[in-house]
């Protein structure tokens, strides 16, 4: 008998060898086939949709329209920017915009996400409270500010003035005179249209500070408390750096955002009064579509696109860098410890004297109302830390829950305040609205607005959103379904970069694509049509869907779809019947996050429709207004109406969403 110590182990398939390959496979990849079949359609609404319209964006910007003829200028376009005044304050405003609305952001939500972050009770019951704001549609907060800023009609004068606030605000200067008048001061227009996008984006900021924070090693705090460390040196030293890169691809991501925003400028204050908030976009909205001089705005676009590239370029590093083993450590290599250490001061003085020369006349009153908040925020942490040291914990805790609950209400405040002020606008007859009585509370409480507002092409406006939603929505997760399983798991030449576009395309602005798209809905007579939208529509929602799916389905253990392939499957059923099921999360976060970005966009739809009876509901809402006339009531419970499938969506479907972003965010 063989000794069983003796006896050979029983041999193992061995791994194809390159020998068994063809040659189209050894050039292109093992299933270069299978791989062209599942990306194909994405790649070709990518290319066809934002590559392509990109160059023909650069072709057009070297043309100009003389009367029924475009003619070839060569750089004509660029040139005259040098001396457009129009252009170069539409640059500042988009810099001060940005800068600003980043900077409050940035403390406002680490200071919300610290605070979540030690609360035991409650905590994802307020961050889903504080989370509405980006939730809601932008026309909504845009239409609903505007109300609560109006001089004659809306609650801000009326409420500081009761509270004394606004007056107090006069007296130091941070107004120029009481009662303000928010949108139509040139003084006062630009630090309301930053104050409602901080409002809009402070829970985007919290809930990912306060994801960075989960995520830091519970051990690290307790050793420095060993060791004696302040509550400031455990932030300084262990928060921080363990936020570094979460801050700076938020900060990114957001900045690129707001810089290329339009439509939330647009709704509020339409860039005016005169040019005081009017954003580049803008600029080369005025210039191509206003004016019909395509080659213009085209220009303004893409004169712009440096800079955008750059923060691009900083992004998709920071987002791959998880991907690729020792990346983390490639840029403090460059770096020697007190090139490290100054890096962040240089960039923070050089922000400032940026800021200090752009804006002189917002800067410190930015300065003071920012101080304000982080002097608060330090000097309850300062005394709670005293008291502590001296061994007074209950102090402690009884000023540090205090402080906490006292700064809680007040953001909740914030945040709400808005959308009750929405909801009973909604309910007021006009005749209430216009005397201003019983402002916080109907009296009786009617649905006069409601039965207004479809007497009218509302009801088409709300189908017409419905449809386009659903289909574009139905494309990109087909498509995104597809090549995210591809760059997941097949193998072939190209993988890689076609996963750097894909990310590319995520974050390139649309600011970049209305003009040229708008050229080539126009060329196929697709311009006031829902199809155009349908079309327009996956530029912004399936490279978010790919790359999510990218991440979500590396996250499923390769050997289910292994075992489904050695009994027979092919690869196309196991992508059926075992990843697509276990996908479910990953699916439906995908599916809410591009339904929720169609059903609120803006731009391309106010570009591309101009008949009524093709309209969405973003835009529909805006031509609701004539002129100087705003019916208050019919745009609250327009808005309260295009709020609640988005909010009922988000609540029901937040399980599946935290679920399929964290897989997706982790291995994307």
């Amino acid at each position: 008998m063989t000794d069983l110590r003796t006896r050979p182990a029983p041999a193992r398939p061995a791994p194809s060898s390159s020998s068994s390959l063809s040659t189209s496979q050894r050039l292109l990849g093992r299933d270069w086939r299978l791989a062209a079949v599942f990306i194909g359609p994405t790649l070709v609404l990518v290319a066809g949709l934002i590559l392509i319209p990109i160059v023909s964006s650069v072709l057009t910007s070297a043309t100009e329209r003389h009367g029924a003829e475009t003619v070839f200028v060569g750089l004509d376009n660029y040139t005259a920017l040098l001396d457009d005044g129009v252009f170069h304050k539409g640059v500042l405003n988009s810099f001060v915009f940005t800068a600003y609305a980043e900077i409050f952001k940035v403390t406002l939500g680490l200071i919300a996400a610290l605070m979540l972050h030690h609360m035991r009770r409650g905590r994802a019951i307020i961050a889903g409270v504080i989370l509405l704001p980006w939730v809601v549609p932008t026309v909504v907060t845009a239409f609903t500010w505007r109300s609560l800023f109006d001089p004659i009609f809306g609650s801000v004068n009326v409420l500081l003035t009761d509270s004394g606030i606004g007056p107090f605000l006069a007296t130091i200067g941070l107004v120029d005179r009481w009662p303000a008048e928010w949108l139509s001061d040139p003084a006062l227009a630009m630090p309301a249209v930053i104050l409602v996008n901080v409002w809009k984006g402070i829970p985007f900021f919290t809930v990912t500070f306060l994801a960075g924070l989960k995520a830091i090693d519970g051990s690290l705090y307790e050793a420095a408390i060993v060791d004696g460390a302040s509550p400031w040196q455990r932030f300084v030293h262990i928060t921080l750096p363990g936020l570094r890169n979460i801050m700076i691809v938020t900060v990114l991501l957001s900045s690129i955002w707001t810089f290329n925003n339009f439509d939330l400028i647009w709704l509020m204050t339409q860039g005016g009064p005169g040019d005081a908030t009017a954003p580049y976009v803008m600029v080369a909205y005025s210039k191509a579509i206003l004016q019909l001089q395509l080659g213009a705005g085209a220009a303004v676009t893409l004169v712009m696109m440096p800079i955008i590239g750059v923060l691009v370029v900083i992004l998709v590093r920071m987002m791959r860098r998880g991907d690729q083993p020792g990346a983390s450590d490639l840029g403090r290599r460059r770096l020697t410890p007190a090139q490290r250490r100054a890096l962040p001061w240089v960039i923070v003085v050089a922000s400032i004297l940026v800021l200090v020369w752009a804006s002189p006349h917002i800067v410190w009153k930015a300065a003071f109302v920012l101080g304000v908040f982080v002097l608060l925020a330090a000097a309850v942490g300062r005394l709670v830390s005293v008291l502590a040291a001296r061994g007074n914990r209950l102090a402690a805790r009884l000023v540090s829950g205090g402080g906490t609950g006292i700064a809680l209400v007040g953001l909740l405040g914030f945040v709400l305040a808005p959308l009750y002020w929405m909801t009973v606008t909604a309910f007021k007859s006009d005749a209430q609205i216009v005397s201003r009585t019983d402002d916080l509370w109907p009296t009786p409480w009617t649905t006069e607005q409601f039965t207004n507002l479809f007497t009218g092409t509302f009801g088409t406006w709300y189908v017409n959103t419905i449809l386009v939603s659903l289909a574009s929505t139905v494309i990109a997760l087909v498509c995104a379904a597809l090549a995210g399983y591809a760059l997941a798991r097949l193998k072939f030449r190209g993988s890689e970069s076609f996963t750097v576009t894909i990310l590319l395309t995520y974050v390139m602005p649309g600011a970049l694509l209305f003009i040229p798209l708008y050229q080539m809905m126009s060329g196929i007579g697709l311009n006031d049509s829902l199809w155009s939208l349908v079309l327009a529509y996956p530029t912004f929602t399936l490279p978010f869907a790919t790359w999510l799916l990218v991440g979500y389905f590396k996250s499923i253990p390769a050997d289910l779809e292994e075992a489904a392939l050695v009994d027979g499957c092919t690869r196309f059923g196991a992508f059926l019947r075992i990843v697509l099921p276990l996908a479910k999360p990953g699916l439906l976060a995908v599916a809410l996050f591009t339904l929720t970005n169609a059903w609120n966009e803006f731009l391309f739809a106010f570009v591309f429709i101009t008949k009524d009876d093709y309209k969405t509901l973003p835009v529909g809402m805006q031509s609701m207004i004539f002129g100087d006339v705003v019916p208050q009531g019919q745009l609250a419970a327009a808005s309260l109406l295009i709020s609640i499938p988005v909010v009922v969506m988000y609540a029901f479907g937040q399980r599946f969403l935290t679920e399929g972003l964290t897989a997706g965010a982790v291995k994307g």
